[in-house]
């Protein structure tokens, strides 16, 4: 007979917080086997396989529908090789514009933090004066960088 676990062994077995079964569960994600004769919902070793597949497919990057379609995918008969790989490379383009953006990010923190320094003997924070700016200008224009407007030269 096939092992059943309670919610909690299910979470416990997948090291997953309890409200992780129950969203998933909520989502359509797993499905209970049945319930107990206390009317505990009782999980098994498929449900524990899945649990652990999208918790393995999150850790790779892979949203939560990502993992849905994969599940999806991996219930048909055939091998879904085109379908996957066609996931895989919009997550790639996404990851890569998600790079393209935080190395953006870091030019313009070390931008802030050579300001931050440059001023420092001053005791006035030229990033918070050009922070104060940015909130008196329009709510789309970013805030200058060296060599924009505040009229030190680039780094």
């Amino acid at each position: 007979m096939e092992e059943r676990y309670t919610i909690g062994e299910l979470a416990a077995r997948a090291q997953v917080p309890v409200s992780t079964v129950r969203y998933y569960e909520r989502r359509g994600l797993l499905r209970p086997r049945g319930r107990s004769l206390g009317n505990y919902r009782l999980f098994g070793e498929p449900e524990l396989e899945r649990l652990r597949f999208i918790k393995a497919a999150q850790a790779t990057g892979l949203t939560l529908e990502d993992a849905a379609a994969l599940l999806d995918l991996r219930a048909g008969k055939l091998a879904p090789c085109p379908e996957v790989q066609d996931l895989l490379e919009a997550r790639l383009s996404e990851v890569e514009g998600r790079l393209k953006d935080l190395r953006r990010l870091r030019a313009v923190i070390r931008s802030a933090l050579e300001m931050c320094k440059d001023a420092a003997p001053s005791g006035r924070c030229a990033v918070l004066g050009t922070l104060e700016e940015a909130s008196k200008a329009s709510p789309a224009s970013p805030p200058p960088t060296r060599g924009s407007r505040t009229g030190k030269k680039d780094a």
